[in-house]
């Protein structure tokens, strides 16, 4: 990976009374060491990436504790490790990218939970949930009930997520049953403190091997008749274990209220919604400066299983209590509700009927559920500051609205020179020579199309299945269809669930497999197409950055030439008038089968992480550099902009026009741009303006250069009018 974590890696290796200073994610990780982890994997994605990162790239501190670290494929393959934990003592922690991570590792998790585990084994979910999320908006409850895995929701303060980790290693040793920590993206990104324990080595690891495997149990397998048996246990031992040491280390925070008068409400909020909502009672007059509420609150660290007897202590002799529970369905509110009414406690429960039922819980949503809730059973609190706080927000939004207008929408898109977007703007011209075919997205980078100026794709249903996903729609089109794959996406599923089915079907299809070398859309980390050093070298020091790099890895080209494929076309993504022909050829070929084009390019993130420090060196040194610019002719540029709607470069854009004759701005190249090509590739495959130029511009240039740019410069003034 290029991306370093030196000082984070500096930071894992904190010992006893030191203090850390840091991110949520980085102290989880430190805490993951500390509590004699074994075994560490997962795949990657947002917000919890950095812990798989960091631990990747402190291997040799890793080995010296005898932690195996693991790359996972997906997410399937990182649960599945968890196997090591259902025969062996050993501490195994996997992460993973939310919902969906969840969603491709739930086979894997069923027979994991079914046996149990006597090592302790967690499991950490990026839980992107809310405006500020890049998946669908479910959540990883149902999996924690339906599988009967425990489930922390920690209170963001980073001391308390250390000790949260610690527990959840030993509640899952003490059940038998796996454990799952969500972590929001505002706890993955929270900044803060705490006091540092020394790390601790596995009894049993990479440095003291065991003899002898485990002794045969068929009792220890996910296999009928036993499984029968497993659900027995689940819930006459299992959860009742779990609750027990939930109950007795007080894992569940009761924060007493600080008003007798309201001592006869309650409020039962998820760990992770805490520090929201203190700002929304303090918006409501219900808290104080330094966050100690007037109302009574039971703060769910665990928020599966359940604790009845707790949640009956918290709310025995109140009128009400109001849960606060994000996302749909109320799990935990129905979850309370019978607990109650089993236990004869007539208490009643507040939550879905006075705030939205679905959506990111913020401060004002809070605040708004809040201000139903003591209309309702305390009336007599004077609200009316927080009313006109609301409405007030409500009307700035509204003169804002009035004021500017519709605000025009700002979606993100590819980054500067990424090789990915010349692809999809040959995919559009190929489509105006041979007419309109459905697009089956994927997930990653190349999802950005689906936004102006290409609005490409019409479906997203899974990491990998864009080529699985077209195949109950191929066979009803006149016109073949395209589906769209990373390499990232074709090493985590793509390869099985698409290309597998679609040659096992012998179906009439176009799959076009955008090779960068990385996971880009999950921070760039390494998978085995990955260029190896030697590719890398040999980029730097190519020094024109609209060259593909050409990877001597074929491990894509080599499994789908071993599968059946046999048309299969390797087009340098840059060069848009090749991809046009070669999309326009799979498109209207007598062909008929699977046909593959792999567009190879760098991720120029990537590239441009690695080259720029090697040119500011060889500057230094005083090396002749070269780099390309691309440039807009101010007297060719017609304004017509078409050169934009094909691009949606962000340093294409466009400045007032020099000349007062014409009305219209032209097109111009501004700072930022790293010379990739697009634009007057653009403009050659489109048969657009002639506006654009070349240039290579040179620092520290030889002699022969310096002379002929002089004789250069000469020739061209004696040239121009005086």
């Amino acid at each position: 990976m290029e991306v370093q974590f030196t000082e984070e890696i500096k930071h894992l290796q904190l010992g006893q009374g030191d203090t850390f200073h840091g991110e949520g994610i980085m102290a989880i990780t430190k805490a993951i060491l500390q509590s004699g982890v074994a075994y560490v994997g997962g795949y990657q994605g947002a917000p919890v990436s950095h812990l798989m990162d960091v631990l990747v790239q402190s291997k040799d501190y890793l080995d010296t504790l005898g932690v195996h670290v693991e790359a996972c494929s997906n997410e399937a393959s990182a649960a599945a490790m968890l196997g090591a934990s259902i025969h062996y003592p050993l501490r195994g922690c996997v992460t993973w990218k939310s919902i969906v991570g969840t969603n491709v590792a739930a086979d894997a998790l069923s027979n994991l939970a079914s046996p149990g585990v006597v090592g302790g084994a967690l499991i950490v979910v990026g839980e992107d949930y809310g405006e500020g999320a890049s998946v669908v908006q479910e959540r990883t409850h149902a999996f924690a009930m339906k599988s009967t895995v425990a489930l922390f929701d920690p209170r963001p303060e980073l001391q308390r997520m250390v000790d949260l980790v610690e527990h959840a290693f030993a509640l899952s040793e003490a059940s038998n049953m796996p454990a799952m920590m969500g972590l929001r993206i505002r706890a993955c990104h929270v900044r803060g403190a705490f006091t540092a324990r020394d790390n601790v080595a596995p009894r049993v690891s990479t440095r003291d091997l065991m003899e002898e495997p485990a002794n045969f149990d068929y009792g220890r397998l996910s296999h009928p008749p036993v499984t029968f048996g497993h659900e027995k246990l689940k819930i006459e031992q299992r959860i009742p274990a779990a609750q027990a040491y939930i109950e007795q280390h007080r894992l569940n925070e009761h924060f007493e209220g600080g008003d007798a008068d309201m001592k006869r409400l309650g409020i039962i909020v998820q760990g992770g919604l805490h520090p929201a909502l203190i700002r929304a009672l303090q918006r409501v007059g219900m808290a104080d400066a330094f966050g100690a509420s007037r109302i009574p609150l039971l703060v769910l660290n665990v928020t599966f299983p359940l604790v009845p007897r707790e949640l009956s202590a918290f709310c025995a002799g109140k009128d009400a209590v109001l849960v606060l529970e994000e996302g749909y369905p109320e799990y935990i509110e129905k979850d309370l509700v019978t607990a109650l009414r089993r236990l004869d406690v007539q208490t009643a429960v507040h939550g879905k009927d006075m705030i939205s039922a679905a959506g990111e819980y913020t401060v004002e949503a809070i605040a708004g559920g809040l201000l139903a809730f003591l209309a309702r059973r305390a009336p007599e609190v004077d609200t009316r500051d927080a009313q006109a706080w609301l409405a007030g927000n409500a009307e700035r939004r509204a003169d804002v609205a009035r004021t500017l207008g519709p605000i025009p929408a700002r979606p993100p898109g590819f980054c500067i020179g990424c090789p990915e977007r010349p692809v999809f703007a040959a995919l559009k011209l190929a489509q105006e020579q041979v007419g309109k075919a459905h697009i089956a997205a994927d997930i990653g980078c190349h999802s950005f199309a689906t936004f102006e100026p290409f609005s490409s794709g019409h479906s997203i249903l899974g990491y990998g299945m864009s080529l699985a996903s077209r195949a109950g729609v191929s066979p009803m089109m006149q016109r073949r269809s395209i589906a769209i794959m990373g390499d990232g996406g074709f090493w985590h599923n793509g390869l099985l669930t698409g290309v597998e089915a679609a040659l096992f079907n012998r179906d009439d299809a176009v799959l076009i497999i955008l090779k960068n070398g990385y996971t880009s859309a999950t921070g760039t980390q390494d998978i085995i197409s990955t260029p190896d050093d030697e590719v890398k070298a040999d980029a730097e020091r190519r020094v024109a950055l609209n060259q593909s790099l050409v990877d001597k890895n074929k491990t894509i080209e080599g499994t789908l030439k071993g599968m059946g494929v046999d048309w299969l076309r390797v087009v340098n993504s840059y060069d848009v008038s090749a991809m046009r022909r070669t999309v326009q050829e799979a498109l209207t070929t007598t062909y008929e089968g699977l046909k593959v084009i792999v567009a190879e390019g760098e991720c120029m993130l990537e590239r441009q992480r690695r080259i720029k420090p090697w040119n500011a060196a060889r500057l230094k040194r005083g090396e002749r550099v070269e780099r390309v610019k691309y440039g807009v002719d101010e007297d060719v540029c017609t304004g017509d902009h078409a050169c934009i709607r094909l691009s949606g470069c962000p340093t294409l854009t466009i400045r007032d026009n020099p000349d007062p004759l014409r009305v219209d701005p032209i097109a111009t190249v501004i700072d930022g741009c790293v010379g990739c090509g697009l634009c007057g590739s653009n403009a050659h495959a489109a048969t657009l303006c002639p506006s654009f130029y070349r240039a290579e511009v040179i620092a520290n240039p030889r002699f022969g250069e310096r002379f002929v740019a002089a004789l250069r410069q000469t020739i061209t003034g004696w040239l121009r009018p005086a």
